[in-house]
């Protein structure tokens, strides 16, 4: 997990060769390829593979990994894009991102009741369409466009994230018992930490790809054009990822005794 972590945070770095990453994929690769037959034939593997054999946790790690690429993107692309394309100092752009985390608290305590209500599988599809919807929406930012309007998409990111990471950890984790409750804990940690890292890797590739894409062009304002075309193309990995959760039985619902595994997620 180490070396793909390493790998693919570091692909988006031209200061790091290109072949080195390369070995350093593939060897992450080949190790995991290799616990997963240890795994197969130790009698008390760290991480059992019979955790696999539980829909629900299989749903909701495969949702983690690829609808977080959204998540772990914006962080690293919007105070960027506020900084190269509208001139924003660092200490302005870190400021803008205080909307996102306001908006995160306060809607974490609406995630039990919705999901209560609707159950998992409609408030994890729905929410993921949002949440790549608002990524998508940053595609919209230009010089001449207000505050109000990108304080307002902060906000509202904000709030569709939260409720999404509220919803995705909860429905990984409640069918785990005993033991397999805690190694299925664990590799949700190291895939959160390597779907974090894929997301800045993904980032960095596309805003380099438009970048060399729209100067070839000759276009005047490659650098606002090139982050526009990355948000896009991120909110569309992040809204497909929708079709993982689509896969969740539809008696998949959150019962009042679940709502306390809800709150602690």
């Amino acid at each position: 997990m180490i070396a793909l972590s390493v790998a693919l945070d570091s692909f988006s770095d031209n200061r790091f060769n290109h072949g080195l990453l390369m070995v350093l994929l593939f060897f992450g690769l080949a190790t995991a390829a290799a616990y997963w037959i240890h795994a197969a034939k130790a009698k008390e593997p760290l991480f059992s593979l019979d955790l696999f054999a539980i829909r629900s946790f299989s749903i909701g790690l495969m949702g983690n990994l690829f609808a977080r690429i959204g998540s772990g993107s914006l962080p690293f692309l919007l105070p960027l894009l506020l900084q190269l394309a509208l001139g924003y100092s660092p200490t302005e752009a870190g400021l803008m991102m205080i909307p996102t985390a306001v908006t995160g608290i306060l809607a974490r305590r609406y995630a039990t009741t919705l999901i209560i209500k609707i159950g998992y599988r409609k408030v994890l599809v729905a929410n993921t369409f949002l949440v790549g919807l608002t990524i998508a929406s940053f595609a919209l930012v230009t010089p001449e466009q207000p505050l109000w309007i990108r304080v307002v998409q902060l906000l509202i990111f904000g709030a569709v994230n939260s409720i999404q990471f509220s919803a995705m950890n909860t429905i990984t984790l409640k069918d785990l018992k005993g033991h397999s409750a805690s190694s299925g804990n664990s590799l949700l940690s190291m895939v959160m930490m390597l779907a974090m890292s894929l997301g800045v890797a993904v980032a960095g590739a596309l805003v380099a790809g438009f970048s060399a894409h729209f100067s070839l062009t000759g276009d005047s304002n490659t650098v606002l054009k090139a982050f526009q075309a990355s948000f896009v193309c991120i909110g569309l990995i992040t809204g497909a990822s929708a079709w993982i959760f689509w896969q969740t039985p539809d008696d998949e619902d959150c019962p009042e005794k679940e709502a306390d595994a809800v709150e602690i997620a």
